[in-house]
Order: structure tokens, then sequence, then C-alpha cells
């Protein structure tokens, strides 16, 4: 039986069978999205092969498959090399003579066409791989559109250097029109016995008739476009995969010693994966312009500093400036340039021999940090990557239904680089974030000579974003430096002549930096005996309303029946609470949701209901949980006293050696992370 899994689709709205050929795409370049082993695809050569014997192999197919990203730049050099590689393993094929062994349908182009597609692509891994170095995975990808099929042929490398199919590991993806808007994505192996599976390039059978073929057959009757580029458009993604596995090595044990309350492991690996694309984007600078000298950068609102402190070890001149200091900047060192100060758009605060400024979630800064760099010199570049949604004077305020507000927000920043004359690229980043998108002005529209022009042109920009309720941008077009007067004139306004200059030291009197005391306003600081009173108020409300669940279980034998409550909306919980506590909550962020999601061991809020946490419920958690992770679970073991023993009609549902929190005061012991604390100071 080769036949390895088969999905029927329905296509509603005509996307088959281009949207077939559009899955497949996704599957070739960025095969990452389905097998999360993957880092990615290197595209090494494509082009059009010959069916026959003989024949050459056509330009790339770059147009036609719709490839992108820095890999389809070196497409057209292989081409040649594509060819060589496609009469050396054609004839190795094991039905022979360039014929596909079944149940594999076969290539046909009798009367037809007489070419096939081809792409030569190598596997990226997304971890390092344990054990000896593993030559890198390779793949002839072959599409017949005629019959609606692409065949993947793994290839090996043999001592000469010549390649091999590896006969086991041959599949075929297939597209089967049934009837009218019917169809099947099916994949076929001619060997499933002899399947070798690594765990990595290569799942197991199983998982290429579950896994892939589901999402296969979604994405080919998909018709929504992203919002968003592919991750890593505008770099190498197989120098991204090399130098972020060896950064991480470098950098892991940062993960051990963080000092801050925040997720090591979310801000470290996500600093070495910005930092690992500025090395390479910088790289590429480099080459392109033809310089040798290490670029040098100002990090503007660099929190931990982390990224300034990898970028200054992996050579790149530079400092961080953020209006408050962090624990971690001792733990740095010297050779690490942090400075502790506020940031002020103005002329005081312009950096004319900085060659990038940097804004990773900088917050009321990112808008302005074009226009620094813009007026810090013509050679000034730089990078943002927008989070919080800030305008020039304040918060953000949406003025387009149309978009989500993330995409409305990336448009006005980008729109800010266009005004200040930059080439504005976008791309996304892959980090553990939602805010993934980054925006990059590399390149200038203009000549030197026209900077007092452009200056004119961003300050009347900034003056017309306070008082003009919509700016229209469309980023398929795009701005064109001559054309900027446009934006004004929409805006209300036109440039006056006699303006040369930006208006004094500060540009706008009513920017407000970030505090330097950071507001906890997250319901952390409110008092304790505050929150307790709400807390019980709100279990009191669900414990007693009616009708009450009651859930059983056999505890030492016997039956005990343990009142679990009803839930409640959050809307009818608040109605409950008098006007003080609400009005008191209000002023926090997320109000009284958060708070009661702060009381995660009474509380469960689950789409905008709030329930009676049972701990009988919970899943044990997982064994794969990180080392950080489970020595703080450990280290927080009955330091807190259980709720429910104290409060709940019924006591704790859990006996008391099962319980994570404390049957009465003889059970609790001292947090060890105080005692860490009290022992660094």
């Amino acid at each position: 039986m080769g036949l390895v899994g088969t999905a029927v689709v329905r296509d509603g709205g005509a996307a088959l069978p281009r949207g077939f050929w559009a899955a497949v795409r996704v599957w070739l370049e960025k095969p990452q999205v389905a097998n999360r082993r993957l880092c990615g695809a290197a595209i090494e050569a494509e082009g059009t092969v010959p069916l026959g014997e003989g024949g050459e192999v056509s330009s790339p197919l770059i147009a036609a498959w719709g490839a992108g990203g820095q890999e389809g730049r070196g497409v057209s050099a292989g081409a040649a090399e594509l060819g060589r590689l496609w009469r050396e393993v054609r004839g190795q094929l094991p039905a022979g003579h360039g014929r596909l062994p079944p149940p594999l349908t076969p290539w046909d182009g009798t009367g037809r066409r007489s070419n096939l597609r081809a792409v030569l692509r190598t596997l990226l891994p997304r971890g390092r791989p344990v054990g000896p170095p593993t030559p890198p995975t390779r793949e002839l990808a072959v599409q017949d559109v005629y019959n609606g099929t692409v065949t993947f042929l793994p290839l090996e490398e043999d001592s000469e250097g010549k390649y091999q199919i590896k006969k086991c590991n041959i599949y075929q993806i297939q597209l089967t029109h049934i009837k009218d808007e019917e169809w099947s994505v099916s994949i076929v192996a001619p060997f499933p016995e002899d399947w070798f599976s690594d765990g990595i390039a290569y799942p197991k059978l199983a998982w290429l008739g579950n896994e892939l073929l589901s999402k296969l057959a979604k994405w080919s009757v998909e018709q929504k476009p992203s919002e968003f580029k592919s991750t890593l458009s505008l770099i190498s993604v197989a120098k991204y995969s090399k130098v972020y596995q060896d950064l991480k090595e470098k950098y892991k044990e940062m993960v051990k010693v963080w000092p801050e309350v925040t997720d090591p492991e979310k801000f470290v690996y996500e600093d070495v994966a910005i930092a690992t694309y500025l090395l390479i984007l910088w790289e590429e600078e480099r080459k392109e312009k033809g310089l040798t000298k290490k670029q040098s950068f100002v990090d503007l609102g660099c929190g931990n500093g982390l990224l300034v402190h990898i970028l200054n070890n992996e050579g790149h001149s530079g400092r961080g400036i953020d209006v408050r200091r962090r624990k971690i900047w001792d733990m740095y060192g010297p050779e690490t340039h942090l400075e502790e100060s506020t940031v002020m758009p103005g002329d005081s605060h312009l950096f004319p021999d900085t060659d990038w400024l940097i804004g990773n979630h900088s917050d009321e800064l990112t808008p302005w940090i074009p226009v620094i760099a813009a007026r810090s010199s013509h050679s000034c570049c730089y990078f943002v990557l927008p989070c919080c949604f800030f305008d020039f004077h304040g918060k953000y305020s949406r003025r387009q239904s149309k978009k989500t507000q993330y995409r409305e927000y990336l448009d006005f920043v980008a729109q800010v680089g266009f005004v200040c004359g930059f080439r504005v690229e976008e791309d996304c980043l892959r980090i553990p974030s939602t805010k993934r998108v980054c925006l990059i002005g590399k390149n200038r529209t203009y000549p030197p000579t026209e900077c007092a022009l452009i200056d004119k042109q961003i300050t009347q920009y900034i003056n017309n974003r306070q008082t003009c309720p919509v700016v229209m941008y469309d980023r398929r077009v795009g701005f064109n430096h001559k054309d900027h007067s446009d934006v004004f004139k929409e805006a209300g306004s036109e440039l006056p002549e006699n303006e040369t200059e930006t208006a004094g030291t500060i540009w706008m009197p009513g920017f407000q930096p970030r505090e330097k005391v950071e507001q906890i306003r997250n319901c952390a600081s409110l008092p304790r005996d505050f929150v307790d009173d709400v807390v019980l108020s709100v279990a009191n409300l669900l414990l007693n309303a009616t009708p009450p669940k009651s859930c059983s279980d056999m505890h030492g034998g016997n039956m005990n029946t343990w009142n679990q409550g009803e839930s409640l909306s959050l809307k009818e919980v608040a109605e409950h609470l008098n006007k003080e506590t609400l009005k008191r909550l209000k002023s926090e962020y997320g109000g009284l949701q958060t708070l009661l999601k702060n009381n995660h061991q009474v509380f469960e809020v689950l789409n905008g209901r709030v329930h009676i946490r049972d701990w009988r419920k919970e899943k044990p958690s997982r064994k794969t949980k990180p080392e950080v992770k489970q020595r703080l679970s450990a280290e927080a073991f009955k330091t807190r006293l259980c709720w429910f023993f104290l409060h709940h009609p019924d006591g704790c549902s859990l006996p008391s050696e099962s319980c994570p929190y404390a049957h009465g005061t003889e059970e609790l012991r001292q947090s060890q992370i105080i005692k860490k604390k009290k022992h660094i100071q």
C-alpha cells in the first residue's frame, strides 16, 4: 500500500487548482510552518527540466511560482547546476529511464508540454544536531502541472560529489478532480515499508498523512491573503539558521542567571533572534556598499540591554539608552555600553556619527526614530520593531476601521519613514511575540542636497499629526520624495516658504517620555486587604449562585461532594460590586479581570466568564517543562496558604499532600526565592 493519506476538499470559491500550487509553494519555501523541527528551506535552484532525454534547463521560474526571499536571488546562477543534477538523477529512479515507480502518478508530456518544473532546496533544521555534524538534507521537487503532482526526490551526496536518490523516502503530493467542486489531495510513497524517519527533515509517514496533508488541504482552498510579509524575507534563511544556533548556544547561560522578574526564556531568545537578524542584515549591507568596518548603533529604549550586550560582543560598537536602569545591567561588564537617560526628541538627541538607530519595543519613541535618523545624518539608518501604539504626542488613535489596529499602526510608522525620505522595507521576525513585524530604513529617496527640503516636510508633517484627523497611506504605492507635499495638502496645510529650521531644541514641547519610576498598574500594587475582600466577595457570589455546581470525587474511600459554584460573566460579577471598588479597579490596567487572573489559585477566567478553579482538574505539568520553570515551581511549593482550606465551605478539593499550597501554618515553607534575594542584597 503506497497511499499515505487522502483528504477531500470542496472548492466553492474557484481556488483550485491554483490554490493547490500555492499550498505546495508554502511547503517548499516555508516547511517550518508545518514541521516545527525545521527552521526553513533554502531554494538553491529553480527552473524547467526536460521530460525526455537531453535538453537544457530554461530560466528560473521565480515569477511563475512566486518565489521570494533572499534565496531567490541566487536561483538564476543555479540553473546550469540544476540541469546537470537532473540528468544525473533521472536515470536513478526505481522504474528506470526517468520513469516513476507505481503507485506514483507517472510524468506524461506526450503530445502536450514536454517540460517539468524542478526546485532544488536544502532543508534547514531548527536545532543544533545531536552528535557529529550531518550533511545538509537536499531535495529535488519535480512539478508536473498537467497531472497535478509534485514529486519529492531526496538526495544524498557521495564521496565523489555526485548525488544519489534516497529511494526509500520518495513521496508525491497529488491533486485530483473528483466532480464539480469536489477535489482530493493525496500523499503517496512508493516504498512505505522502507521509509526512514530521522525525526527532523523526514518525520514518520503517519505525520505526512495526517499533519502535512491536513495543512495542504486547508491551504489549498484558503483565499485570504496575509496582511504581512513572510518571515525573514529580506535575509538568507540558511544564514539565519546557522547564526541563530551559534548565538543561542553562546548566550544560553543568560537564562539561568536572569535577575529580572520577566520570563527569561522569552526575553533572552527573542533578543538573540533580533541580534541574529541585525547581524545578517548589516553583513549584507557591508557587501552591498563595499564597507569593511562593522556598523555602529544606538539602541533607544534599550530596556534590559541584552540586545546591546550581544551586538557589542559580536564586534559592533554602540550603546543603549533607557530612562530606567535595570538590575541585569551590572552583569554585563564594562564592554557593554548602557546609559540611564531620558531621550527627548530634539536637537540635543541627534547621532551624526552613528550608522544605525534601533527601536526594539521603544514605545513612545517609535515614531520619532525615523525622524531622529533623518536629522542625524544622510547616512544614518534605522530599525524599529513596533509594539505599543504611540503617535508623536501620545497614544495613537485608530483612524481606519477596515484594517486591524496593528496593521494600521505599522502603516503609520512606515509612512513616517517615507516622509523622512527613507525607502522603508518591511519584514517579519521569528520571535516569541505577537508583534513581530519590523520596519527598516536603509536607503534614502533623495540626495544630500535636498536635506533642507525634507527637514521642512518632516516638521510640517509632525505638526499636522496633532490636528489632522486622517492621513491616508497606501503601502503598496509608497511615497515619492518629490510628492511629499501632497500629504500636507491632504492634511489641510501648505508648506511654509520660510520654514527652514526645526522648531527650537525640543521638536514637540508636549512630548511625554516614559517615567523614570515605572508605575505598577496591573493590580499587583493594590493593598492586600482590598484584594482579599474582592476575592472573597466574588468567590461567595459564585458559590451562592443558583443552581450550584457540585463535583464528586473519591478521597480516602469516601464520596466527597465539593461545591464548584456557578460561572458568571465578568459583567455580571461587576454588577454585584460596589461603586467604590469598581472605581478603584478601573484605575488599574485590565481592571477586574486582571485582579481575578492574578488570583489564579481561586479563579479561572475563560472566554469572559469567571469560574471557581477546581484543582483536581488541573493537568499535571509536562515533563518537557523548561528547567527554570521547574525550579521556580519547586521553590514556590507550600510557600502560601491554601485559600480553599481557609475559606471554602467544603475546604480544599485536594488532600494536603497533593495541594501545592499549605493546609495550615504548620505546613508553610519559607520561599527559596525570597532567601536568594536577601542573599544577593
